[in-house]
C-alpha cells in the first residue's frame, strides 16, 4: 500500500470532499505575465494572480492552471526552464507561490502548474556542464548530443526540423550537435537516461509537497524519440504535426513514463491530476494517454481545430466521446489558449475558423459566434478549459508592431506563423489607466486603444455582456444535475446547420447558420448567447446563437 503524503497547504473541506472533481471541472488558464502586475514593472506576477483569485472564484471556475513561472531566461516565455524548483524573479519567489496556493485553497480553487519535461533551458545547470565537459561526458547522455554528418561533421545528424522552423539541431564549438525540437535555447532531454526520470519524479514531489493539485504536461507526446533517431524523409514537417506518425512524437515509450508518474501522484491525498498536452494524429491516439493507470485528462486539439460548422463539430464531439468512453476518462473541450488565435478572432472570418487565422474580420460576427461556441462547449459532457480573457470576449491583437513581438517562432521565420503574441496581450481590468488596471507601469505588450471597454469593470453588471454570460453559464452548470460529467449526448432532430442535444432534463441548441431558425421551445430558458423569441411552443433562435433549456417542471 502506498504511503499517503499530507501536503501543505491542506485543502479546505469544501474542496477536499468533492470526489472526481476533475471529471467535470472548468479550468481557467492564467498566463501569469499577462494577467495582473502587482509591482508596476509591466510584467504580470504571482502576487498579481493571488490578488485576483476572488474574481476567478466569483466567475465560477473550479481550478486555475498557471503557465510556467519557473526560473528561466525567457527565450520562449518560460517554456525554457533553467530551474524547476525556483520561481523566476520576474514573477516573484517561492513564498509568493506558497501564498497563492494557500489563498486559492481557502477560496475552494485548485491550482494546476505547468511542467515542461521534454526540454530544459540551455542555461540549465545540466546542459551548461554538458557543453563544458565535452564529448563523451556523462552529462551529455542526459540530452541528445550526436556527431554530425558530412566529411567534417558539418551537417546535422538527421533531417528533423524544429517546430519553430529551421533545423532541429545546433552545433556546439567542439563539433557535436544537440537536438532541440523547439528553439535552440531548448535542448531536448534524453528520457532513455535514468537520471532524467529520477529528476522529474523528484520535481513532481517538490511541487506536490507545496500543495499543487496537478500538472499540465507540456509536449506530453514528445519525451521519447524513435530508436536511432531516424530521418523523417520529409520537409516542411510542421504541417505533419498532429496529422501523421513522427519519429519524435507519440512514441509508445512515453506511456511507461506516465505510469511511473501516476504512482507518484497516487501517493498524495486530495485527487491530484495530470493533464496532457498531446498532439496526436487522432483522438483515438490521444485516448491512450488517459488510460486508468496513466494521466487523467488530455487536451482535445481536434475540437479546438474544428470550423464553425454543425456537421464538423458533431463528428468531433461523437468521436471524442466514443474514444474516451472505453478508457473511462472525461472528454475535454477548449476553444482558446496561449498558442492559438483567440476564437473571437478566428470566428470573425466568415468561412469559420482555423487555429491561426489572424485577420481582424467582422468583429461583431466573431464575438457572436464566440459566445455561442462557449455555451456549446460548456454544455458538453466532461471538463472545459477557459483561457484568460475569453470570458471578456477579447479578440487577438493583430496589429502589434514588429519591434515588440517576443514569440521565438516569429524570429525564426518559418514553422509556426509566429504570431502568438496577439493572444498574450495583458487583459484589461478597468476602463481607464496606463494599462487598464493590469498594473501601474504599463504592460509588456501594448494594449490597443479601446481595450478598457472590454474590461472586467466595464462588463460587470452589464446585462448581455460576455462576462455576465460566462458567470451565468458557469452558475447554471454547477446547479444543473445533468450538466458536467458524462459520457454521451442524445442528439435531437434539427435543421441543417443546427446542433441540438439532450442530457437528461437539459437541452442545448446551437445555431451555426447565418439565419434565424425555428425550434421547439423545449421548456424554461436557462441561458442564451443572444436574444431569442418564443411564441407558444416555438422558439426563434437567431443566427450564431446557442440556447440552454431545462425541461424540468418547477413547483
Amino acid at each position: 500500500m502506498s504511503q499517503q503524503h499530507s501536503a501543505a497547504p491542506a485543502m479546505t473541506p469544501t474542496v477536499a470532499k468533492r470526489r472526481d472533481w476533475w471529471r467535470d471541472a472548468v479550468i481557467y488558464q492564467v498566463y501569469p505575465r499577462s494577467f495582473a502586475d502587482s509591482n508596476g514593472d509591466g510584467m504580470g506576477d504571482l502576487e498579481g494572480v493571488r490578488t485576483r483569485l476572488p474574481y476567478l472564484r466569483d466567475l465560477g471556475v473550479d481550478a486555475v492552471w498557471l503557465s510556467p513561472f519557473y526560473a528561466s531566461p525567457q527565450a520562449d516565455a518560460g517554456y525554457d526552464v533553467a530551474d524547476y524548483r525556483a520561481v523566476d524573479p520576474m514573477f516573484g519567489n517561492l513564498l509568493d507561490a506558497d501564498a497563492l496556493i494557500r489563498d486559492a485553497h481557502e477560496l475552494s480553487l485548485r491550482i494546476i502548474v505547468d511542467l515542461v519535461p521534454n526540454h530544459s533551458s540551455d542555461q540549465h545547470e545540466w546542459f551548461k556542464r554538458a557543453v563544458a565537459e565535452g564529448p563523451g561526458s556523462p552529462l551529455r547522455e542526459r540530452y541528445h548530443f550526436r556527431p554530425g554528418k558530412g566529411e567534417n561533421g558539418e551537417l546535422p545528424p538527421n533531417d528533423w526540423e524544429s517546430i519553430f522552423g529551421g533545423p532541429a539541431w545546433t552545433r556546439v564549438p567542439d563539433g557535436e550537435w544537440y537536438l532541440h525540437l523547439f528553439a535552440p535555447e531548448q535542448p531536448d532531454f534524453n528520457w532513455e537516461h535514468p537520471a532524467v526520470g529520477d529528476e522529474f519524479r523528484s520535481i513532481l514531489r517538490f511541487w506536490l509537497d507545496m500543495g499543487v493539485d496537478g500538472f499540465r504536461i507540456d509536449v506530453a507526446h514528445g519525451l521519447v524519440k524513435a530508436e536511432g533517431l531516424p530521418d523523417l524523409g520529409s520537409h516542411d514537417q510542421v504541417k505533419l504535426l498532429g496529422n501523421d506518425v513522427m519519429p519524435f512524437f507519440d512514441q509508445e515509450g512515453v506511456h511507461e513514463i506516465y505510469r511511473q508518474w501516476r504512482l507518484v501522484l497516487d501517493e498524495y491525498a486530495g485527487e491530484r491530476i495530470f493533464v496532457a498536452e498531446a498532439w496526436t494524429p487522432t483522438i483515438e491516439r490521444t485516448a491512450h494517454y488517459v488510460r486508468p493507470d496513466e494521466l487523467h485528462q488530455a487536451f482535445n486539439f481536434q475540437y479546438l481545430s474544428t470550423h464553425w460548422d454543425a456537421a464538423e463539430m458533431r463528428e468531433v464531439i461523437d468521436r471524442t466521446l466514443d474514444a474516451m468512453r472505453p478508457v473511462g476518462a472525461p472528454a475535454t473541450w477548449v476553444l482558446s489558449n496561449h498558442d492559438v488565435t483567440r476564437h473571437a478572432t478566428r470566428f470573425a472570418n466568415p468561412a469559420g475558423l482555423g487555429t491561426q487565422i489572424r485577420l481582424a474580420g467582422d468583429r461583431e460576427l466573431g464575438l457572436r459566434r464566440a459566445r455561442a461556441a462557449s455555451l456549446l462547449m460548456l454544455a458538453l459532457p466532461g471538463s472545459a478549459y477557459v483561457y484568460q480573457g475569453e470570458e471578456l470576449g477579447l479578440p487577438d491583437v493583430v496589429d502589434l508592431p514588429d519591434e515588440v513581438r517576443q514569440d521565438p517562432a516569429y524570429f525564426r521565420g518559418a514553422g509556426q506563423d509566429g504570431f502568438r503574441d496577439g493572444c498574450r496581450v495583458p487583459i484589461p481590468w478597468t476602463r481607464t489607466g496606463s494599462s487598464y488596471g493590469f498594473g501601474d507601469g504599463g504592460s509588456w505588450l501594448p494594449q490597443p486603444d479601446g481595450w478598457g471597454e472590454l474590461s472586467v469593470e466595464a462588463q460587470t453588471g452589464e446585462p448581455g455582456s460576455t462576462l455576465e454570460l460566462y458567470r451565468a453559464a458557469l452558475a447554471v452548470r454547477r446547479e444543473q444535475p445533468d450538466l458536467g460529467a458524462g459520457t454521451s449526448v442524445q442528439w435531437l432532430r434539427a435543421p441543417e446547420g443546427v446542433l441540438a442535444f439532450r442530457r437528461g432534463e437539459f437541452v442545448c441548441v446551437a445555431n451555426t447558420t447565418g439565419e434565424s431558425v425555428a425550434m421547439p421551445a423545449y421548456g424554461r430558458v436557462l441561458v442564451a448567447s443572444g436574444e431569442i423569441v418564443e411564441v407558444d411552443d416555438e422558439a426563434k433562435v437567431p443566427a450564431d446563437t446557442t440556447v440552454w433549456w431545462t425541461t424540468a417542471v418547477t413547483a
